[in-house]
């Protein structure tokens, strides 16, 4: 279970990192961003959702339960915010949404880096 868990969280870093960096770069919102932003978020809450099984729910690690929570509902705006910006059409949406993808990336990193910080310690 634990190595499932790692590897969908993984995942979640490697597609929301390439989603972010690759809207940032090209300077636009396009669809295979908005793709990659679902998977992202579909591989963190899987990823946490099996960690949290395993540790209890955030029992022995409040900051990075609560942080992992605010995260992924960050995430999902995120990704709900993206499709209604390519379903509008609205072009200086599309070329402005980089700015909030950003956001979303540093502060899921939060999250991410303080469960490798933890999972090093033990």
């Amino acid at each position: 279970m634990l190595i499932l868990a790692i590897i969908t969280i993984t995942m979640a870093l490697i597609f929301y990192s390439i989603g972010v960096w690759a809207e940032k770069i090209k300077g636009t919102l396009a669809t295979w961003h908005l793709v990659v932003f679902w998977l992202g978020l579909l591989c963190d809450t899987t990823g946490t959702t099996i960690m949290s099984q395993i540790a209890g729910n955030g029992e022995k690690n409040p900051f990075h339960a609560i942080t992992g929570i605010f995260a992924i509902l960050l995430m999902l705006i995120h990704a709900v915010w993206a499709t209604m910006v390519l379903v509008s059409k609205k072009e200086k949406a599309r070329e402005n949404f980089h700015k909030f993808s950003l956001v979303v990336w540093i502060v899921w990193l939060i999250p991410y880096l303080s469960g490798v910080i933890v999972g090093m310690g033990k």
